[in-house]
This record gives structure tokens, sequence and C-alpha cells, in this order.
């Protein structure tokens, strides 16, 4: 009877649409804010606002301020393509398991792009990024975003970024709240958000 009730529902739906149903055009002509003065405030703004942790650096004083930053931590995971030295780190190659991962205070990745209108850090899994379990399963992330990779708005930020590569997008450190607000860090990801952020 279930059968039955199910395919005159369905004849009926291809009945209404006949054979070739006109779909409609989606405009894709999103209107970017492109680059912004205040862009860099903004984004700043939003990632405390996330409860992340900002450190203003420089290219000339970037690996001394990482070493500030992660002092007292370790062992410490870097991907493979990283541009910089962090001393005692052991370098991913893909052969850690989730366990293994988290067994690593902390993980050092830089990015693909930023987003100040919503705080958000794109990750697409290149080697200065490595995989995304590198980035998801150790307690700390220290993500270095240099002020060109931050983009005022989202479409912005969309049109920087290939929709085939495996994109993480993260807003602050990993948090979620029960039924009851209570929040919760460290569900899904890092319960630490540490950007060291490069401004020259």
């Amino acid at each position: 009877m279930t059968d039955d009730a199910r395919s005159v529902i369905l004849a009926r739906i291809r009945t209404a649409l006949g054979s070739a149903p006109a779909v409609a055009e989606v405009p894709r002509d999103y209107h970017p804010a492109g680059a912004a003065a205040a862009s860099l405030d903004r984004f700043v703004d939003r990632l405390l606002d996330y409860k992340a942790t900002v450190v203003m650096s420089s290219a000339a004083t970037l690996e001394a301020d990482l070493a500030t930053a992660v002092e007292g931590l370790s062992p410490l995971i870097v991907p493979p393509g990283l541009p910089f030295a962090v001393p005692g780190s052991t370098v991913d190659d893909g052969s850690l398991s989730p366990v293994e991962l988290d067994a690593f205070a902390g993980v050092v990745t830089c990015c693909a792009a930023a987003v100040a209108e919503t705080g958000t850090i794109a990750l697409d899994g290149s080697p200065d990024q490595g995989r995304r379990a590198v980035s998801l399963v150790p307690d700390r992330h220290f993500c270095v975003v240099r002020a060109d990779q931050v983009v005022a708005a989202v479409p912005d930020l969309l049109a920087r970024l290939a929709p085939t590569r495996p994109l993480t997008l993260i807003s602050g450190p990993s948090a979620t709240s029960d039924i009851e607000l209570n929040r919760v860090e460290g569900v899904h990801g890092p319960r630490t958000l540490v950007v060291l952020l490069v401004r020259d």
C-alpha cells in the first residue's frame, strides 16, 4: 500500500514538472568588498570575540614571537612545508594516527586566507598547512596569518579559495554549547587558537 501511494505521488510530481523543468539561473554577481583599511582591526576584534589569542608580529620578529608563544609546550607538530623553523618540533609525514596526533601539545600552521567580516581563517591543505587532522586533533593551534591574506568580506575569501581543495574554516577555538547554553570547548578541534598576525 505504501509503495503504491509513493508511486502515485512521484508520478504526479513528474507530470507537474514535465519533461524538462525550467531551472532559474542563480546569480553569482556577489559584490566583493575588496581590501579595506579597517579589515585588520575588524579581523582582530572578531578573533578576540571568539576567545582566540592574537599575537601581533612582523616578518622580522615572527620566529621569536612564535618561540615565546609556544614556550614550555612540547611536543609540537608542524606541516612539512612550513616556511620557518619551530625548534623541537616534529614534521608530520602523514603516517600518524589521530591517537598519536592527540599526544602533541600543539600544531603550528600557516593559512590560505582569512576574512575580517567573520574572523574566519581558511586552511586548504597546502604544504604550509598540512592535512586536516594535524590542525584538528592537537589541543592548541598556532596559526600564522599574513596581513595580505586578510580580506574584508566572505565573497573576497571565496574568490581566493579553490573549491577542489580540502578546506577547513576556523572561527576561533573549537566550542559548542549544550541545551542550557553551557559552553564546552574542544569538542571537535583545538580548545586554544593562537593567531600570529604578521604585519609589515
